[in-house]
């Protein structure tokens, strides 16, 4: 199986002592960022970003602590530290307005950055974003997208070996093969003794979960003013049930509707959901 196509890799420094790695996934034509989910990197855009080749230029980050960004020593993942990676790529590209593209925690960062700092982008195609509204009286208690990470198994014999594994069973057997061997080939590291080792550690992927559920973007919302479009799967989780109220309380809001895909899509058919971005975006 050949492994997923190299990208030209930067290093832009970020709060909190954090080092991030940005991919240049190629193209011609207006920049895109390209900001993933919890757990995954840059590199899982690969399939989608060549199909917005002939239209667009896109750049892809690692957030702190995934992939081949680091982490803070604290191991504070608060998701305000992910828009301060969002705003410091977007810095190291030379500034707004750029076009932004983000599945779930990657499109809850790029409304934070854009609330943040208003006109960093000039329009945005959000996968099931992140954004819930506060839930007044919501019972306390673990985190089960946290318990589930910090129960991942770390450590693979080989890439092939992760990859089959990943893809006879859920939740990534739904993925794309090329963006599943995007995750394989640059989610993993080589160790000592030839095994290959998740980037993002099951603790880091936890703490990410964690850092999620006390930002109030959704107050926010009337903030935004650029054209963003909400996409929605058909798969009835709390991501696919919240994006219509997001959608709606965005002053330039529009709800798209992928009832064929899960809260995976972007990774899941590439080419659809970036025809749906190229749409969204302007790109022709």
């Amino acid at each position: 199986m050949a492994p997923a196509p190299e990208a030209t890799v930067r290093h832009v420094p970020s709060t909190d002592g954090v080092t991030l790695a940005v991919h240049d996934l190629g193209g011609d034509g207006p920049l895109v960022l390209l900001c993933h989910p919890t757990g995954f990197l840059g590199m899982t855009w690969a399939p989608f970003a060549a199909h917005l080749a002939d239209v667009a230029h896109c750049v892809a980050l690692d957030f702190r602590g995934h992939g081949d960004s680091t982490a803070p020593a604290s191991l504070d993942l608060a998701w305000s530290g992910m828009c301060d990676d969002v705003l410091a790529v977007v810095d190291h590209l030379g500034g707004g307005p750029l076009l932004g593209a983000g599945h779930s925690m990657g499109g809850a960062a790029l409304l934070m950055a854009e609330q943040r700092r208003p006109g960093t982008f000039s329009r945005l195609w959000l996968y099931e974003p992140i954004v819930f509204p506060r839930a007044e009286g919501a019972p306390a208690g673990p985190n089960p997208l946290a318990e589930g990470a910090r129960r991942r198994r770390p450590v693979f014999p080989s890439r092939d070996a992760a990859y089959e594994n990943f893809a006879s069973k859920p939740p990534l057997d739904v993925l794309d093969p090329a963006a599943l061997r995007a995750y394989v080939d640059h989610g993993l590291r080589d160790e000592p003794d030839g095994t290959v080792r998740l980037k993002c550690e099951p603790e880091v992927e936890a703490r990410t979960f964690d850092g999620g559920m006390a930002h109030r973007t959704f107050d926010h919302l009337g903030e935004v003013t650029v054209e963003v479009t909400v996409a929605m799967s058909g798969d009835g989780g709390p991501p696919a049930q919240v994006a219509p109220l997001v959608a709606e309380a965005l002053p330039a809001g529009r709800l798209e509707r992928h009832p064929g895909l899960t809260h995976f899509g972007p990774m899941e058919d590439p080419a659809a959901t970036a025809a749906a971005a190229r749409a969204a975006l302007g790109l022709g």
